[in-house]
């Protein structure tokens, strides 16, 4: 195997010291560049210390620490601004593209509350009515990775077009099919999972660009009024659909659907961004599939947050899948009641979405998680024993308020734990949990349902709910420091004489380490393992030399070199301290010596 040139070199600089070598390689670079912007090591709780760390000077004098001064006053009026709810849509493009969001979400609310309604007039089965649910949310589990991957391989905005137009036919056809009297139940299951396929496809893309169009501290914020637009289309889109059923009959609600997607695909056209290629090409799919897949699975806060989001919505589900049953239970049901019951949960939603900022200060993440799934539990249980809907009414707003509380909570979470070149998949994954765990949850409580009765299932759904989040987060804990996610250019990539073509890569980093250090060593190197496998390598081996107890040799393997070369662009903040830290451990003269080797 030829060995590749390198002109790397891995010496640790201290600020006092002479600048070190250029370095030309992810594995070993140089000296660390300072980074600007806000840290991500507070967290969400308390994003106005990030903006005013952010604005405030550097460095000030003794009499300035007597009291704040001017600038320092303006920065913390500017902090408590960034923390309203509303501070978002003052952002010109968030606003565009935050009411094309409520748009697209009334069609979804149109949607499943039309196909819902429907089913039940096409048969009485309690699975069948409940498979509509997952009908709906089936494709998100199962194409939501492929549409992330796609989502931050291809130019954002003209993917986001495509999934509008794709709704809107979708819904052509199934007025079409209503229209013709050719409606059955298995068709309008087929259907309702086709819709679900453009919902897999535009909700990664969409996780994906809130965080470019909004600052870090009015992150949460932006989250919470994507909840509000959810929660206030829960509102609109079963009134509209229980107005027009009502009125003109079902077609007519997906006509509506058409031309509500069209509109909106048109309005996406007049977004001016500009999509910025790799000048190292395309990702493959699958590459960037596995890449994604990789990182999740090597980042402890992800997998704390994925644990906790499908918990949550395996057993909340059960209540949205046994709505339209529940509805026709009460006393004078219908579809007007069914329709009130869900805009009293979206009205609870967009309540407790208001409050969320001053939440999120005073409670963990943890804590609030917890308390919102107790409180869900509590008014699902009331509605398996509301005897009208003077009870279910206020259950559903306090349904509404435990949703969007622990939902938004999670996924604040889950948007920090990613940066932006893996983020649309990420958040596909994170996704594809909440749907996997709804399409799973509505089979299982509808069966149970079928088997016992609806209240039953209810029930068992409320009690399991609250035991199972408890253990999870006894089990699954994130004791993990948030990391400083933001893109580093302090990695320099290597230039290689003669680039090897196909094949995979294999890089050696050789380190000397005091024995008496090797067990502090070898904890980071598991950190550095994992470093390297989210930034997407194939492999990662710590070899240790028998017959030289000082020598350890780091081996990273590569898909390929434009493999390799992509991780460069993938560096953060994070990995520059994490490799300062290896370095500390590195005994000699000489700087750690990195090899390259195209495996032949």
């Amino acid at each position: 195997m030829p060995v590749l040139p390198s002109s790397e070199s891995t010496r640790s600089t201290a600020p006092v010291s002479p600048p070190s070598p250029p370095s030309s390689g992810a594995e070993a670079p140089g000296a660390p560049t300072p980074t600007t912007g806000s840290s991500a090591s507070a967290g969400p709780v308390a994003p106005a210390l990030h903006a005013v760390a952010d604005r405030a000077p550097r460095a000030r004098d003794a009499d300035d620490t007597v009291a704040p001064d001017r600038g320092q006053a303006e920065a913390l009026q500017d902090a408590a601004a960034s923390l309203s709810p509303l501070a978002p849509l003052t952002v010109p493009v968030f606003r565009m593209l935050w009411l094309t969001w409520v748009a697209a979400n009334t069609c979804m609310w149109m949607n499943d509350v039309a196909a819902a309604w429907l089913m039940t007039t096409l048969t009485t089965s309690p699975i069948l009515v409940a498979l509509v649910q997952s009908a709906s949310t089936l494709p998100v589990f199962l194409l939501g990775l492929p549409s992330g991957a796609l989502a931050d391989i291809l130019d954002r905005r003209r993917y986001f077009i495509a999934t509008q137009f794709w709704v809107a036919a979708v819904a052509l056809v199934l007025c079409v099919a209503i229209m013709a009297g050719g409606m059955t139940a298995p068709l309008l299951l087929a259907l309702t999972f086709a819709n679900g396929i453009g919902l897999a496809m535009r909700w990664p893309v969409f996780a994906a660009i809130v965080p470019d169009l909004v600052s870090r501290p009015q992150l949460p914020a932006a989250l919470a009024l994507n909840g509000v637009a959810m929660n206030a289309s829960r509102i609109i889109g079963p009134l509209l659909a229980g107005a027009i059923i009502a009125s003109a009959g079902s077609a007519w609600v997906f006509v509506l659907n058409a031309v509500l997607s069209v509109i909106s695909g048109l309005v996406i056209m007049r977004w001016k961004r500009a999509h910025v290629p790799s000048p190292l090409g395309r990702e493959r799919l699958g590459s960037a599939m596995r890449v994604g897949v990789q990182f999740v699975r090597q980042s402890p806060r992800m997998r704390a947050v994925l644990w906790r989001i499908s918990i949550f919505f395996l057993h909340a589900t059960a209540l949205m899948a046994l709505l339209p049953l529940l509805a026709k239970g009460l006393e004078g049901g219908g579809a007007g009641t069914f329709t009130l019951l869900l805009a009293s949960m979206g009205a609870g939603a967009i309540t407790a979405a208001m409050f969320l900022p001053r939440l999120r200060q005073a409670m963990a993440r943890d804590v609030l998680v917890m308390r919102g799934t107790m409180l869900q539990a509590a008014a699902t249980a009331v509605m398996a024993v509301a005897p009208n809907v003077y009870v279910a009414v206020p259950a559903m707003f306090v349904g509404g308020m435990a949703w969007i509380t622990t939902a938004n909570s999670l996924s604040v979470s889950a948007q920090l734990a990613l940066p932006n070149w893996v983020r649309a998949r990420g958040m596909s994954i994170y996704q594809m949990s909440i749907m996997g765990a709804t399409a799973l949850g509505a089979a299982v409580w509808g069966q149970v349902a079928t088997l016992t009765d609806v209240h039953t299932s209810l029930g068992l759904a409320a009690a399991t709910g609250v035991v199972a989040m408890a253990l999870v987060q006894r089990l699954v804990a994130d004791r993990s420091i948030e990391e400083d996610l933001s893109p580093s250019h302090a990695f320099k990539a290597p230039v290689a004489d003669a680039p090897p073509g196909a094949g995979h890569l294999v890089v050696t980093i050789e380190y000397f380490i005091d024995p008496d250090r090797a067990t502090e060593f070898r904890a980071v190197m598991q950190e550095s393992r994992r470093s390297r496998l989210r930034q997407g390598a194939l492999g990662w081996q710590l070899l240790h030399d028998i017959s030289q107890p000082a020598r350890y040799v780091e081996r990273i393997e590569d898909e390929s070199w434009t493999e390799h070369l992509r991780r460069f662009d993938r560096v953060t903040a994070s990995d520059v301290a994490l490799r300062e830290r290896k370095l500390a451990f590195h005994v000699g003269d000489a700087p750690p010596r990195v090899t390259r080797w195209a495996v032949e």
